[in-house]
C-alpha cells in the first residue's frame, strides 16, 4: 500500500519535540484547543486544521501516530450521578485513524481503529480494538463495539468484521501518512 505524499506549509504547524505536528490555527488563541495541561499526546501524532480538542472539561489521551483530520471535534463526555455531573476523560490508543469533520465523546477508542468520516462516536461510548467505524455512523451512548468489528449505521451496529491484519495494516497506514506529511517548502538538495 502507497499512500500519496500530502504536503502543508511548515509555518502553520508547531512540530513538538516528540515528532507531534500540530496546526498553528488549533492553537489557543484561536480558541479550538483549551486546557493544553490536560492533554496528553504520545508522540508522532498529527493533529490538522480546524481540530477541537476540549481538555478543559476532562483528559484527553492520545497514543502514538494517530491521525486527526480537520475539523474534528473530541472531548470528554458528561454522564450524570445521583445529582452529581461527572466528565470522563477520552482515552485514544495507538495507530488511530479518525477522518475529517467526525465529533468524538468516547470514553475509550482503542488501538488500531478507524474513524469514518462525518461519524459520530456517542456519549462514554468504548471502540475496542482493531475495529472499523464506517462514514457518517453515529455511535448510541454508552455502546460497547468488540474488537475486530465494522461498524456503521444511524444508530451503528456491527455490519461486519475486520481481518486479524488489522493491527499491522494499521500501523503501516498511519506510519506511512506521518512520514509522507511533509512541508511544501523544503529546501532543494542540491547536487555538486
Amino acid at each position: 500500500m502507497d499512500l500519496p505524499v500530502v504536503t502543508y506549509e511548515k509555518e502553520e504547524y508547531v512540530e513538538t519535540a516528540s515528532g507531534n505536528k500540530i496546526c498553528k490555527k488549533n492553537t489557543i488563541a484561536s480558541n479550538t484547543i483549551f486546557g493544553t495541561q490536560n492533554i496528553i499526546i504520545s508522540g508522532k501524532t498529527i493533529i490538522q486544521k480546524d481540530v477541537i480538542l476540549r481538555g478543559d472539561l476532562a483528559v484527553i489521551r492520545i497514543g502514538r501516530y494517530c491521525i486527526v483530520q480537520r475539523g474534528t471535534i473530541i472531548r470528554p463526555s458528561l454522564k450524570q450521578f445521583v445529582r452529581k455531573p461527572t466528565m470522563f476523560p477520552v482515552t485514544i490508543g495507538d495507530s488511530v485513524f479518525v477522518e475529517e469533520e467526525c465529533v468524538i465523546n468516547a470514553a475509550y477508542i482503542g488501538s488500531f481503529v478507524h474513524v469514518g468520516a462525518r461519524s459520530v462516536l456517542g456519549r462514554a461510548c468504548t471502540i475496542k480494538e482493531c475495529c472499523r467505524v464506517l462514514p457518517d455512523s453515529v455511535v448510541s451512548a454508552d455502546a460497547v463495539f468488540p474488537p475486530f468489528s465494522t461498524i456503521g449505521g444511524n444508530p451503528a451496529r456491527i455490519v461486519g468484521q475486520e481481518p486479524e491484519c488489522t493491527e499491522n495494516l494499521m500501523v503501516e497506514a498511519t506510519t506511512m501518512y506521518y512520514d509522507n506529511f511533509v512541508p511544501s517548502n523544503l529546501p532543494k538538495a542540491s547536487f555538486a
